[in-house]
């Protein structure tokens, strides 16, 4: 029994939920988001309240039950919230640089590392070593954050690299000198 799947979501207000076949649709002050969920689980609104249920008891029907919850769960959150994702950079001139609609890293590379800023996502520099990248849809803003983290992860001798805000790098002692 999912329990995940069982969670009625409360539909925050300002938020219009409508489905249309196998189709829900999710439009709020920040934006609108869809999702075409399968045809294994059925979704119904009930006064201010979004309910997935599964129609048989197969293997798959169970772990689509709790993942079309959560999804949708995440909708609700990104157009009446929205999602924000906060990276630090640490190394000797490592630094971030938002410009427009693109974002250029210069973490010890010989060249800096110009990335494209997607669609319906934006990237907030609060300082060089800095940023935040906003949006609605959850999957987008973690996703371009670890493409982001990818280019110079962390490293455990000195701490330099890309890193989220909060994350913690276990520090390794290194070599020791000769005796």
């Amino acid at each position: 029994m999912s329990r995940i799947g069982n969670r009625k979501l409360e539909i925050p207000s300002g938020v219009t939920v409508t489905i249309e076949g196998n189709a829900i649709n999710v439009k709020g002050p920040k934006g609108e988001l869809g999702l075409n969920y399968d045809s294994l689980v059925d979704v119904v609104v009930n006064d201010n309240v979004v309910e997935v249920t599964r129609k048989n008891e197969t293997n798959t029907a169970k772990s689509l039950h709790g993942t079309t919850n959560s999804l949708i769960e995440n909708m609700l959150e990104g157009v009446s919230k929205g999602f924000e994702k906060g990276l630090e950079i640490n190394g000797v001139g490592y630094k971030f640089n938002v410009s427009g609609n693109k974002l250029n890293i210069t973490a010890g590379f010989s060249h800096p590392v110009v990335m494209d800023v997607p669609a319906g996502l934006s990237v907030e520099q609060i300082s060089n070593t800095e940023i935040t990248i906003k949006g609605i849809d959850k999957q987008k803003v973690t996703e371009f954050a670890a493409n982001i983290r990818e280019w110079r992860k962390p490293e455990p001798y000195k701490g330099k690299g890309i890193r989220y805000k909060g994350e913690y790098v276990r520090r390794k002692e290194g070599k020791k000198a000769a005796k």
